[in-house]
């Protein structure tokens, strides 16, 4: 059984954010998938098969942490449809059936993919008791989002604040149901338009280095905050990625570049 790590929003090796990649011809036991995932011990695991064709999707899609399966993610989701277009098993846009509804992914001639993901409702809320301890600073403001993503996103100072923070993850861990997305305005003339980190300490991720999935909720706090639709994320501490995303009211799009890793066989 063939097994990929690629690397995602990224376009070099050893950066961006490694998944795993498992093409199936069907979805054994949950166990199993979760034992897969928790020996590759990446932040996402995702494991596709092909459906019958005339439906309303070409692949089933499915995405492990070590610990926990989730509801959505963009960077396993980006890593497939790279191994997908590099490997012949699938030309121009793939369709996805996920749990999060279906998802799309359409290659481009320059290398990029870009993916359609349902938009985030963001509602602001109080700063939960714990938070400015946990996070070792203070939030300008703190929004929640809605189902699939689950996170806090809260807003910090600078650039500088979300590039040095060092955060209390067991803290972190009770604070929402999924994790915690830290960002901010970019510096000016960076190239890139806000910067963001996240963690997910209660799913088994003390920091996932580029969440496609949180820009679901970034692509409408910034476009709201900066006038336009188009935009460019940089995320991470020390490995980091970019995410273009395009917001398209109800639809995000989120766009990046994959590369393979490794290659191997996992013997089961």
């Amino acid at each position: 059984m063939h097994i990929r790590i690629v690397d995602a929003f990224t376009d070099r090796p050893f950066s961006g954010n490694p998944a795993g990649v498992l093409l199936l011809d069907a979805f054994p036991g949950d166990r199993w998938l979760q034992a897969v995932a928790a020996e590759v011990n990446l932040s996402e695991t995702a494991f596709a098969h092909p459906l019958p064709s005339g439906g309303d999707a070409d692949w089933a899609l499915r995405w492990f942490t070590p610990v926990a399966e989730v509801d959505m993610c963009g960077h396993a989701t980006l890593a497939t449809a790279h191994v997908l277009h590099a490997t012949g098993r699938a030309t121009g846009t793939v369709r996805f059936a996920a749990r999060c509804g279906i998802l799309t992914a359409e290659a481009a001639g320059d290398g990029t993919i870009t993916m359609d993901f349902p938009t985030s409702t963001l509602t602001p809320v109080d700063p939960p008791e714990g938070l400015r301890e946990a996070l070792g600073t203070e939030a300008v403001s703190v929004h929640d989002t809605a189902a699939h993503v689950g996170d806090l996103l809260v807003e910090l100072r600078d650039e500088e604040a979300v590039r040095t923070l060092a955060p209390d993850l067991p803290a972190l861990s009770g604070l929402s149901e999924r994790g915690v997305i830290a960002t901010a305005a970019a510096d000016p003339e960076r190239g890139h338009d806000f910067v963001s980190r996240c963690f997910f300490p209660r799913l088994g991720i003390d920091e996932d280095p580029v969440t496609g999935s949180a820009h679901t909720a970034l692509a409408p706090f910034w476009s709201a905050r900066l006038g336009r639709s188009e935009l460019t994320g940089l995320q991470g501490g020390g490995r980091t990625g970019v995410v273009r995303t395009a917001l398209r009211g109800e639809r995000t799009l989120l766009t990046g570049r994959a590369v393979t890793v490794i290659e191997g066989e996992l013997r089961v």
